[in-house]
């Protein structure tokens, strides 16, 4: 029988602060990792050393690159999360032996310098398994949104009366039109769960063409069009110097009376002064998860108006949702051990309109 040598493991050293890896790494992700790695600056719960599968652990805080200089030498792959060092020159010069960059999260341009990707090094992100709770939300702020629930939630608990709330539009989704901005991963996402509802639905993105729309289950439309023509306008494009303010008073004015504005992205998308004349005056409805400033100040008056609902900033992954960010960069770690090419790249290419 041929003498069989076990394959190396990926000397792999995990760029993030503890709680970061408590929340994303959970028991049976980690047995998963330490199965196909050697983690580097992680130890057993008591003591040194490499771990083995299923062995305790506590990660050690990674606070600067400088404070691991041993093992960011010998890395091959860093899995990086929330609260990651920035990547620049300087750290690849350190980690000559650096394969990979494998985020257990959504953006990576916080960190990652672009020099990265000059050096030939991969990048992936896990923003597709953070896009699946962003779309269940918006998809449920839709429904809600369209029955009006929040003007008739304010109303029923001040007056004790049932439906309806005098002048306040009731839609319903039957026949909505619902416009789209940005066929991102989750405005992709958004318009397959809208499939499930009959609403119209339309989208603009200026790298998307008609054809690729109608494969998406929607029908393009340039972004004033969306605006004047949607009963429900739900933002999913990223925050780039060209994109700030892209919501602008114009375009918050061709909507329709009684529209809503849905935002799970970023607030500086939206003209928030202009947001806020159209919600103040009762003419618009909006959803927002995202504002900006982000918290709004106490006397903002998004915050006491009625037709207005505001969350903070809890659409994407939270509480048991973020085990699926550990999952998806550990599938990625497992697809470079068996030399395969990463299920979710980040490309250079990619940089000017991600967010």
């Amino acid at each position: 029988m041929p003498n069989q040598h076990p394959v190396p493991r990926l000397r792999t050293l995990v760029a993030m602060p503890a709680e970061t890896w408590s929340e994303v790494i959970t028991a049976p992700v980690r047995d998963r990792l330490t199965a196909v790695v050697e983690l580097l600056g992680l130890g057993p719960a008591d003591s040194g050393g490499v771990l083995e599968v299923g062995a305790e652990c506590r990660p050690r805080l990674v606070e600067s690159f400088a404070d691991v200089a041993d093992e960011l030498a010998a890395a091959e792959v860093l899995l990086t999360g929330w609260g990651c060092p920035r990547i620049t020159a300087d750290v690849l010069d350190a980690a000559p032996k650096l394969r990979a960059i494998v985020h257990a999260a959504g953006t990576i341009k916080t960190f990652v310098d672009p020099v990265v990707f000059e050096r030939g090094i991969e990048v992936s992100s896990a923003a597709a398994a953070n896009a699946i709770p962003v779309a269940e939300f918006t998809l449920a702020a839709i429904v809600l949104a369209a029955k009006r629930a929040f003007r008739h939630r304010e109303w029923f608990q001040g007056s004790g009366v049932k439906r309806p709330l005098l002048g306040a539009p009731i839609l319903g989704t039957l026949g909505t039109t619902v416009g789209v901005l940005g066929a991102s991963r989750i405005g992709r996402l958004v318009i397959s769960k809208l499939q499930s509802l009959d609403v119209n639905v339309l989208v603009s993105d200026p790298y998307l063409s008609p054809l690729e729309a109608a494969e998406l289950g929607a029908r393009w439309c340039d972004l004033p069009t969306l605006f004047s023509a949607s009963d429900i306008v739900t933002v999913h494009a990223p925050l780039l110097p060209e994109t700030r303010g892209l919501v602008s008073a114009e375009l918050l004015s061709a909507m329709p009376d009684g529209a809503v504005l849905i935002n799970t992205a970023r607030g500086a998308l939206v003209d928030h002064a202009a947001l806020e004349r159209e919600c103040v005056s009762g003419r618009l409805d909006a959803v927002l998860d995202v504002t900006d400033p982000e918290p709004l100040p106490p006397g903002s008056p998004l915050l006491q108006a009625p037709n207005v609902f505001i969350t903070p900033h809890l659409a994407g992954a939270m509480g048991n949702e973020t085990t699926r960010l550990g999952e998806a960069a550990v599938a990625e770690i497992e697809r470079l051990a068996k030399g395969q090419p990463l299920g979710h790249p980040i490309h250079r290419d990619d940089l000017g309109r991600i967010a």
